[in-house]
């Protein structure tokens, strides 16, 4: 009786087909993550909490100081979106809806310790042009809000 040896190892298709088992999984996962979706959302994150640190600064330099904002704010036109920077002119470039080629200037909350340093949007903004803007209306009401939020979100915050 002869003795059959079979041989150890897989087959180049039994390779193949967990190659292609692996590929698939893989394309799936990523395809599920949507890594430029989480990205996207880490950065409006940042967007809002930015916004939301400015504008509460804004609210306690104006309470440590009875009542007054910051003569920068006191300043701004009422009713007029203004994009917050130190950009002498051109302030109306990259930020939706603002119309005013002049920044708001809230350097003075830095250097009164209300703010480590004012907030520059996290793909473009500088400290000359921030991407966030800054609105007084008539009652004293503040509205601060992200210029370039990502992923049709809109990010702004009243007081």
């Amino acid at each position: 009786m002869s003795k059959r040896i079979m041989p150890k190892g897989f087959t180049l298709m039994e390779l193949l087909i967990v190659i292609a088992i692996i590929i698939v999984l893989a394309a799936a996962v990523f395809v599920a993550l949507n890594p430029a979706k989480r990205f996207a959302d880490s950065r409006n994150a940042r967007r809002s909490s930015d916004v939301v640190a400015i504008l509460s600064a804004l609210k306690t330099q104006q309470v440590d100081n009875g009542g007054s904002y910051l003569a920068s704010v006191t300043a701004l036109t009422v009713d007029v979106p203004y994009q917050i920077g130190t950009a002498a002119t051109g302030c109306d470039s990259g930020c939706t809806g603002v119309t005013q080629a002049a920044c708001a200037d809230l350097t003075g909350l830095q250097t009164a310790g209300y703010l480590g340093s004012v907030p520059t949007d996290p793909t473009a903004g500088t400290a000359a042009e921030t991407l966030y803007s800054i609105q007084r209306n008539t009652s004293g009401t503040v509205t601060v809000a992200a210029c370039t939020p990502e992923s049709a979100a809109v990010i702004t915050v009243s007081r």
